[in-house]
């Protein structure tokens, strides 16, 4: 649900140091020429030759091809000292873009849809502000520039390639631009903000036939209707009251005829849950449900069961960081939303399973400008003006955790 009651809060643009308010202009023009030209999951060359570009232009050392697209940069401080790590997703949806603006997408049927393109834009910004900054950090910055986010998940290949290793990343900061939040705020808190995503798929198989004879038949509607209704049981009456969860059918296919008993059902869905001991559980649950009401009713299942993120969990410290920095960029108290937890996932979540690290939220939506469409809407955009304050709020977090 977009906020859209919520009016803008004051952006104080003085809390944006002039150097990165003079780069605001480029960082719309990256932004744009990025949304433009978006790509798909594990197909974002382009968009890693357009940053790979950047990089190379300002002299940053930078490794291409991590995890087929992904790019890991390095920039080091006048002094020795510890590693910070920023990631920013590169990745587009499928959605058929519907905004009428110069910058619409030029890709038909793929749209960045969900402020990728701003990550980027803003890992860029941050990038070209560092490199010119050397003297003000102590250590190394390790910029990661992640492919398909949105799925099947870029995180744990880019992991699993080294892009947290030579050198070792002692801390890691992410920000996610959020239409569900106005301008002008952010959201931050310790703990778990995203949710876990687990997905599952379930075929029924009865036993078909004419509608106006139910004795001879297993009517999987019947059966799988059960199962629906069963499984809202497991929130309601298996999880812990103070523990959020959720568990969605979205999807029930069956049957051909009015007059005919279907010989099978479709179903599948999504859980979802912060506490991280509930992982593995639902997936059991959920197949106990599944066989008793199959076996009631003399009918037989399959069940595929994935768990794709585990939930985004914030290191306390991590969090404090960013907080300490959020308070010197937007108004207080006003400017910071401590509950701001979403049942969406994120594969942000393998980075901070491997290194301490905090993701925040950073508010764009401006209702003013028609600019509050929710994430995967064809008309989501975002009001530009944060891109400048994302530079911000990494450049502060880089200065204050390199100290």
């Amino acid at each position: 649900m977009v906020l859209t009651s919520l009016a803008p809060a004051t952006v104080d643009l003085a809390s944006i140091r002039l150097q990165i308010r003079t780069l605001q202009p480029q960082l719309v023009e990256w932004r744009r020429h990025l949304h433009q030209n978006p790509e798909l999951g594990f197909r974002e060359h382009r968009t890693a030759e357009f940053i790979s570009q950047k990089l190379t232009a300002w002299g940053i050392e930078h490794q291409t091809g991590v995890a087929e697209t992904g790019i890991v940069a390095l920039i080091t401080g006048t002094r020795s000292g510890p590693v910070l790590a920023i990631r920013a997703d590169m990745d587009a949806l499928p959605i058929q873009e519907q905004n009428q603006v110069p910058y619409r997408s030029q890709q038909d049927g793929v749209m960045h849809a969900c402020g990728h393109d701003g990550h980027v834009t803003i890992g860029l910004g941050t990038a070209y502000y560092l490199s010119h900054h050397r003297e003000a950090f102590a250590g190394t910055v390790k910029l990661i520039f992640q492919p398909a986010e949105e799925g099947p998940g870029g995180a744990k290949p880019m992991i699993a390639a080294g892009a947290l290793q030579n050198p070792d990343v002692d801390g890691i900061i992410g920000l996610h631009l959020w239409n569900n939040l106005p301008l002008g705020t952010i959201g931050v808190r310790s703990g778990a903000l995203m949710a876990a995503v687990e997905l599952f798929r379930c075929t029924i198989q009865g036993k078909g036939g004419h509608g106006a004879i139910p004795q001879q038949t297993i009517d999987s509607i019947v059966v799988g209707a059960q199962v629906v209704t069963a499984l809202q049981t497991i929130v309601a009456r298996n999880v812990n009251p103070i523990d959020s969860a959720v568990v969605t059918v979205g999807e029930f296919h069956a049957g051909t005829a009015k007059n005919i008993i279907a010989d099978s059902a479709h179903l599948a869905g999504t859980v979802r849950y912060f506490n991280p001991e509930y992982e593995g559980y639902f997936k059991q649950r959920i197949e106990q449900i599944i066989a008793g009401v199959c076996q009631s009713h003399g009918a037989t299942y399959e069940l595929d069961y994935h768990s794709l993120y585990p939930p985004v969990i914030n290191h306390p410290e991590m969090a404090d960081l960013v907080r300490s920095v959020a308070e010197a960029v937007v108004e207080t108290p006003a400017g910071l939303v401590p509950e701001c937890q979403t049942m969406g996932g994120e594969d942000m979540s393998f980075f901070l399973q491997a290194v301490p690290g905090c993701y925040f939220f950073l508010g764009s939506a401006n209702p003013a400008r028609d600019l509050a469409y929710p994430h995967h809407h064809p008309r989501f955009d975002f009001d530009e003006i944060t891109l400048g304050m994302g530079v911000e709020l990494f450049v502060r977090c880089v200065e204050k955790f390199l100290k």
